[in-house]
Formats: C-alpha cells, structure tokens, sequence
C-alpha cells in the first residue's frame, strides 16, 4: 500500500514514504530555500511525476526521465500525491 497519509495533509505522503514502484505527483517541496532551488533544477519541480524505484536510507526514484539517489533526510521533505492507481 502507497498511503501513509502526512498529518494535516489528506492524501499526501513524504517520497520517503511512497512504496517501490509507485508514482506520485511532487505537491510540495518543504527543505530550506537553497535546498528546494536546487531539487527544482534537478526536476523535482512542484507537478512533476516521480516514480519511486527503490530504498530505504536512500531513496532511488525517476523524474523527468533521469534516475536520481536522495537521502532519506532530503526525500522526507518532498510531498508527494500519490496516482490514483497505486493508492
């Protein structure tokens, strides 16, 4: 199951919390300003579809057509909204 719903956030999920194989629709981007300036540049941009591949303390995922490897830590700030098909 995809859902681990974020407090106060219906329908919601952290991509650390997206289950391998699952795609989901990036909401919102809460890391510092630096931070989600730079995941902007590598496509982590608010709608964009990211597929989570694989991991746990690191989080493998495909956005915009290109693999990428986040942290744990920098993946729990990414809010993700996960397709209908995978809930």
């Amino acid at each position: 199951m995809c859902l681990v719903p974020v407090q106060d956030r219906p329908g919601m999920l952290r991509l650390c919390q997206l289950s391998q194989g699952c795609v989901g629709m990036v909401k919102e981007l809460g890391g510092s300003q630096s931070t989600n300036l730079r995941l902007r540049e590598l496509g982590f941009c608010e709608s964009a579809r990211v597929t989570k591949i694989s991991g746990r303390s690191t989080v493998v995922c495909d956005v915009c057509g290109t693999r990428l490897a986040l942290s744990h830590d920098l993946a729990r700030t990414i809010l993700v909204q996960p397709e209908a098909a995978h809930v």
